[in-house]
C-alpha cells in the first residue's frame, strides 16, 4: 500500500487531482498518525506558511506580543497555536463568531474587529501578522513597538517596497516571505500534531463535484479555517 504521506506543491497546484507525482526530496511528509487524510490535507498550506512568518521572519520569542489579524483564517489559526508554543503573548483580531474559536486555539486576547479598532487603542506589539491583507504598514506603524515587526502573508509591491526601504534604516521594519515547503518543517509541523501542540480547523467539506461552490464560499469571506475538497478513490474518499 506505500506510506500514508500529506505534502504541498503550491508552485505546480493540481491537489484536486486523483494522483499526483511528486518528486521525494519536495515538500511531502509520512502524514500524521493522529490525523485522517481530510484533516491532514487541511496542513500544509496554513501551517507552513505561518511557520515562516513566526519562526522565521518574525523571530518570534518567549514573551514577546505578537498581534494576528485574521486569527480565524486558515493561516492565522496556526499562527495562533504556533506562537503560543514559541512562548508568545498571542492577541488574535476576528469578527464576533470565531471569539471563542480562537481564544480555544490559545490566544491570550481577543479583538472583535467589529467593535474595536486594534490601532486605535494605544497598545504597541513587537510584531504584526496580516493574515488577511486587508492592512498596511502605514496603519499598523503606531500599534508596533521600536523595532517591531509588520508581517503581511498577502504582500503586494507596495509591500515589497516598504519591505526594501525598511530595510536599510534602523526602527519598524516590514519582513515578508513565501510559505516554506520543505519536507524538514512539513516534519516539524507533523511533531506538534502528533504531541497535541497543533490541530487543523476545518469549516466545511465539499466533493470534488461542488469544488465550485466551495471556492465561492471561500470568496464570502465567512471562512473559518480550512475548506476541504474530497477527491473519491475507488469507492472512498
Amino acid at each position: 500500500k506505500g506510506d500514508q504521506v500529506f505534502g504541498i506543491d503550491a508552485i505546480g497546484f493540481g491537489a484536486y487531482a486523483e494522483y499526483k507525482c511528486m518528486p521525494e526530496s519536495g515538500g511531502i511528509a509520512t502524514k500524521p498518525e493522529n490525523l485522517t487524510y481530510e484533516e491532514a490535507a487541511a496542513v500544509p498550506n496554513g501551517a507552513l506558511t505561518a511557520l515562516t512568518y513566526v519562526r522565521d521572519r518574525g523571530n518570534i520569542q518567549s514573551g514577546q506580543e505578537l498581534l494576528i489579524n485574521g486569527a480565524s483564517g486558515m493561516i492565522g489559526t496556526y499562527a495562533v497555536q504556533l506562537a503560543k508554543y514559541f512562548g508568545a503573548e498571542v492577541t488574535g483580531v476576528c469578527s464576533t463568531r470565531n471569539i471563542e474559536l480562537v481564544k480555544s486555539l490559545g490566544a491570550d486576547k481577543v479583538i472583535d474587529y467589529t467593535k474595536e479598532d486594534f490601532t486605535q487603542s494605544g497598545e504597541t506589539y513587537d510584531a504584526i501578522l496580516d493574515a488577511v491583507g486587508n492592512l498596511s504598514f502605514s496603519r499598523c506603524k503606531r500599534s508596533l513597538k521600536h523595532c517591531g515587526l509588520y508581517l503581511p502573508t498577502a504582500p503586494g509591491i507596495r509591500e515589497v517596497a516598504q519591505m526594501m526601504l525598511t530595510s536599510f534604516v534602523g526602527g519598524k521594519k516590514v519582513s515578508l516571505a513565501s510559505g516554506s515547503e520543505s519536507k524538514e518543517d512539513l516534519d516539524f509541523i507533523k511533531k506538534l500534531i502528533e504531541a497535541g501542540r497543533v490541530k487543523p480547523v476545518i469549516d466545511k467539506r465539499y466533493p470534488l463535484e461542488q469544488a465550485a461552490e466551495a471556492h465561492r464560499y471561500v470568496d464570502s469571506g465567512r471562512k473559518k479555517g480550512n475548506i476541504i475538497i474530497t477527491v473519491a478513490h475507488n469507492g472512498k474518499t
